[in-house]
């Protein structure tokens, strides 16, 4: 049995139907299963008793978490903690997701596995705490990714193309340097280290850093409009309550390790994502 958090967003949708066909999987929503009640979390388990926990929950409202650390914590840091000792003591196997924004953005090369953690923001503080403590029980592996887009929800990719479409010529920061990642390849590649259930850390992106503009860029390309419609401009132009990494690259020691092939580039992903939110924004 493999119970899978947070089905219904973004990776837990690419998750989910990369599941298929591997065991029985249960994907409770939120009335029966919340993250921001550890205890329950815990009975639910208790309940199930899954082989294989995948955890795509999360309090994922960065600007929102300034103002709620804690309950931000609850969700990012308690509930992972209760997953991760439950596994420990149930022979189970977590994996959970974390974020580039445990790291200060302060480098300008790819930020490896073992590389210390120092957030500047509220959330990647509560991804931290629930990081810890999924390592402290070895019994979990914890996949760090980044500037998640899908086929399926509202996302960066969405909301350009809707500015276009309206438009809008968006204005997009150039000063923050990252890795897209796809989720229908992160799903797959995390789906393919079920049997093995490997502990520990690992980066997983796609192949590639960019920024926000030059991701707005090929967004647009991609969507039939006009590139040149996208302009950059300097974060501190666009304040926001989270303070952003400027360079958040995420590079992998683990991946050749594990066996984990590399995620295609970027650019070869995205043009699926676009025509998908293409024809579900005609309906």
């Amino acid at each position: 049995m493999i119970l899978l958090t947070g089905g219904s967003g973004q990776l837990g949708t690419a998750l989910r139907a990369a599941l298929v066909g591997r065991d029985d999987v249960l994907a409770p929503g939120r009335t029966d299963l919340d993250l921001s009640d550890p205890a329950g979390v815990v009975a639910v388990l208790d309940d199930v008793r899954p082989g294989v926990v995948v955890n795509a929950g999360a309090w994922t409202a960065v600007d929102d978490a300034e103002s709620h650390e804690r309950a931000a914590t609850v969700v990012n840091g308690a509930s992972v903690a209760a997953m991760a000792g439950w596994a420990a003591d149930n022979d189970a196997w977590l994996v959970t997701f974390s974020t580039d924004y445990v790291f200060d953005g302060t480098g300008d090369e790819p930020y490896l596995e073992g590389h210390p953690t120092a957030s500047i923001n509220a959330y990647g503080r509560s991804k931290v705490v629930g990081e810890e403590a999924a390592l402290d029980s070895g019994s979990a592996l914890v996949v760090r990714t980044s500037w998640v887009v899908s086929e399926t929800h509202d996302n960066f990719a969405s909301t350009m193309l809707s500015l276009l479409d309206r438009g809008v010529d968006p204005r997009v920061v150039d000063d923050q340097h990252g890795c897209p990642t796809i989720a229908t390849d992160l799903a797959a590649a995390v789906v393919g280290l079920v049997d093995d259930r490997p502990a520990g850390l690992l980066h997983l992106t796609n192949d590639g850093a960019t920024t926000w503009y030059e991701l707005a860029r090929e967004v647009a390309r991609l969507g039939g409009h006009d590139p040149e419609r996208v302009s950059p401009c300097g974060t501190d132009e666009f304040p926001t309550a989270a303070a952003r990494p400027a360079w958040s690259v995420l590079g992998s020691r683990r991946r050749d390790e594990l066996g984990v092939e590399t995620l295609p580039r970027w650019t070869e992903s995205l043009p699926a994502v676009v025509h998908a939110q293409q024809a579900r924004s005609a309906g």
